[in-house]
């Protein structure tokens, strides 16, 4: 895919692989706020409201990440492939377990989505890094702080 013209100061070849890992990684967001959804909207027990309220906080939280890496896709000069069937295609996020309704069950699958993405978001922020582009690497860092902290939000439920 041709990259639009821009005068950012980095070369057609690191931009192209960018807009790779960029593209990768939003399709790993999307899926992951389309999970947070899941959970949010069948989650039954004696701690629904809570639970229903921080798993659309998680949602809520990720939203904002898909449009950050959407929009750094768009200034590097590529095309944000953002659309729910390019995320389903290229995600790299296990299958959200469907069947579930239980609370714990659902802090269990959401908790480890959220890790798997912020693994893959912390190996974002040192190949971003390798290819020069520190901004793009401070993109993923700030993604990777606030995924952490969904994460502690969501884990917190089930640690004693």
């Amino acid at each position: 895919m041709a990259l639009h013209n821009t005068k950012i100061d980095l070369s057609t070849e690191t931009r192209e692989k960018l807009v790779g890992l960029l593209n990768s990684r939003l399709a790993d967001a999307s899926d992951l706020k389309s999970q947070a959804k899941q959970a949010h909207w069948n989650v039954k027990g004696m701690s629904f409201i809570a639970l229903h309220e921080l798993f659309d906080d998680v949602a809520t939280a990720v939203e904002a990440h898909v449009d950050l890496i959407a929009e750094r896709i768009t200034t590097l000069g590529g095309t944000a492939m953002g659309t729910i069937r390019l995320a389903a295609q290229n995600s790299s996020l296990s299958e959200y377990p469907h069947e579930i309704t239980d609370g714990a069950a659902h802090v269990d699958a959401l908790s480890t989505a959220l890790a798997d993405f912020g693994k893959g978001i912390r190996r974002a922020i040192d190949e971003s890094a390798d290819l020069g582009d520190q901004d793009t690497a401070d993109l993923f860092t700030e993604i990777s702080r606030e995924t952490d902290k969904q994460l502690w939000f969501v884990e917190a439920h089930i640690q004693a």
